[in-house]
């Protein structure tokens, strides 16, 4: 088939000129034809211009996640921006981030730092009223070292969420953690002391010296009088908290010197640092019903006055005493032969006018109840008492300043019974009664030193040195006549008597001639005393010989 055949197969068309972007076809094309040219049909963007468009949508991806992530904004205000840095300083609760500070600014007071945090989206619930935040920093406190992590990592904002339904973006940042850990479940209590102690947030609660919770909070009371605490108690041992539990600081060192020797006794050491706060039950058992949550409890000074039996009310009473009360101090024991009846109140000073002189009246609190039920009895039998005291007033009971310490020179008021004690009578002043007294035993071992001193005064010390020197002289003068004239008559006589004992030795020597003849003379003696003997016999045996003489003898 021709050329022509193939591009007309139809019957003879018009021929159509050809276009310039196709060559010419046949034998009219040039012999030299130029190079077709192949442009696209549609306009493509250079690949640079994807750059700026990815990045549009990874910044609005970026939005979207943003807003849609977005959680609530809060306030937080610090007394100081230490350790905040806005978009460094992270929020975390259990090591988790869960927000972020935006900005570091001066609050409108001047006197607080405020800190926006944008928190996560599903950190809702630290919006709570009761939501908690605090900066984590290395710090050392009643609970212990805190904070170690945040020396490399630097400081962040702990958060503890709420319970209550109330919501706020406003809050009062902490100086420190929370004493109780997040989520620790347990009972808090109520306590009352007189004193704080060493007693401080975080110090520890024990239970026969095993660590069971800790101090939650610590505020002075309302009148000001006193210290209300709270103490949280762990879950595992809130059934050891019995309504009757006694409560004391365990912070002190109980050193006692007795019979049996040198005791010393303390929770740990970690309570002699931080302090700490012990309980136990009254009978040393487990209660049946654990107390519940909230019950209030009284704090004693140490374990002996937390277990002792309840003291009832207090008598107030005023003792006067003339004498020096340097050493007794408020506290001091009131005591009734061995027996702590009452402590010091108040040690005062006042003018009496009458006499023109100064006297020391000393308030003290005296517990009746810890002499025993008996004595309460006879008390609110006698008149309320009145009259059971005047009787023993009568029979000489004294309150006698007494020295508890040698070394420290410690003062304490004993009340005890002097019969030789001066007649008193007991008084009232105002609602307080008032005690007689007699001199402390430093004021009468004063007074007998005094005494010995005034007649040891009278005696004529002079005179008797005069008598004694002129005795003396008297003496040396007698002991020179002696050595003059009796010495040497007394060697005359030892030599005289050493002679004589001479002559007796050579007279009573066994060779001598009156040793020989005293055997002699012994001999007849006894020679004379056996014949004598032989005549008595014979006369006892023939006493008619003494008339008719001896018989004579027949002979054969």
């Amino acid at each position: 088939m021709s050329e022509q055949d193939s591009a007309t197969p139809s019957a003879n068309p018009p021929p159509t000129p050809p276009t310039p972007s196709e060559p010419p076809v046949g034998p009219s094309a040039p012999l030299a034809a130029s190079p077709a040219i192949d442009r696209p049909s549609r306009w493509l963007p250079s690949l640079i211009w994807m750059i700026p468009v990815l990045a549009a949508l990874i910044g609005a991806w970026q939005v979207v996640s943003w807003v849609t992530n977005k959680g609530a904004t809060v306030y937080v205000y610090f007394s100081s921006g230490e350790g905040l840095e806005a978009g460094q300083t992270k929020v975390k609760y259990k090591d988790v981030d869960i927000g972020r500070v935006v900005s570091v600014t001066l609050g409108e007071d001047g006197n607080r730092v405020v800190a926006k945090i944008e928190m996560a989206k599903e950190a809702d619930r630290f919006t709570a009223i009761d939501s908690r935040f605090w900066v984590v920093k290395p710090q050392i406190g009643a609970s212990g070292v805190s904070g170690l992590g945040t020396l490399l990592s630097g400081p962040y904002i702990g958060a503890a969420p709420g319970v209550k339904e109330d919501t706020t973006n406003s809050f009062t940042g902490l100086e420190t953690a929370p004493p109780i850990p997040i989520g620790l479940k347990g009972r808090e209590y109520k306590l009352h002391a007189e004193t704080l102690g060493s007693v401080a947030p975080g110090s520890p609660v024990y239970f026969k010296r095993v660590r069971v919770g800790q101090v939650a909070s610590v505020a002075l009371d309302k009148a000001g009088h006193g210290i209300d605490m709270s103490v949280f108690v762990e879950q595992p041992y809130i059934g050891l908290v019995g309504p009757d539990s006694r409560w004391w600081h365990a912070s002190g060192v109980d050193l006692r010197l007795d019979a049996s020797g040198l005791k010393l006794n303390t929770q740990s050491l970690a309570a002699l640092a931080t302090g700490g706060i012990a309980f136990e039950s009254a009978d040393d058992r487990k209660p049946v019903t654990p107390a519940p949550a909230g019950t209030r409890f009284v704090l004693s000074e140490d374990r002996s006055a937390a277990l002792r039996p309840p003291d009832g009310p207090a008598v107030t009473a005023v003792v006067y005493f003339d004498q020096s009360l340097r050493g007794l101090s408020p506290g001091a024991v009131v005591d009734f032969r061995g027996v702590a009846l009452g402590e010091v109140r108040a040690v005062g000073i006042e003018f009496d006018r009458e006499r023109q002189k100064f006297t020391m009246p000393i308030t003290v609190d005296l517990y009746p109840g810890r002499l025993g039920k008996g004595f309460m009895a006879a008390m609110e039998r006698e008149d309320g008492g009145q009259r059971a005291l005047t009787a023993m007033v009568g029979r000489g009971l004294r309150a006698q300043l007494r020295n508890g310490n040698l070394l420290t020179g410690q003062l304490y008021i004993a009340l005890d019974f002097f019969p030789n004690a001066r007649k008193a009578t007991i008084a009232a002043q105002g609602d307080m009664l008032v005690l007689p007294t007699v001199p402390g035993q430093l004021d009468e071992l004063q007074s007998q030193i005094s005494r010995i001193a005034g007649k040891l005064d009278k005696i004529p010390f002079d005179e008797i040195g005069v008598n004694l020197n002129r005795t003396l002289v008297q003496a040396n003068a007698t002991l020179a006549r002696i050595d003059g004239k009796v010495l040497p008559e007394m060697q005359q006589t030892l030599n005289a008597a050493k002679a004589t004992f001479a002559s007796a030795e050579s007279v009573l020597a066994q060779d001598a001639p009156l040793q020989s003849d005293l055997r002699k003379a012994l001999q007849s003696v006894t020679d004379t005393m056996a014949k004598i003997d032989a005549l008595a016999d014979y006369l006892e045996r023939n006493p008619q010989s003494l008339i008719r003489g001896k018989p004579q003898e027949k002979k054969e």
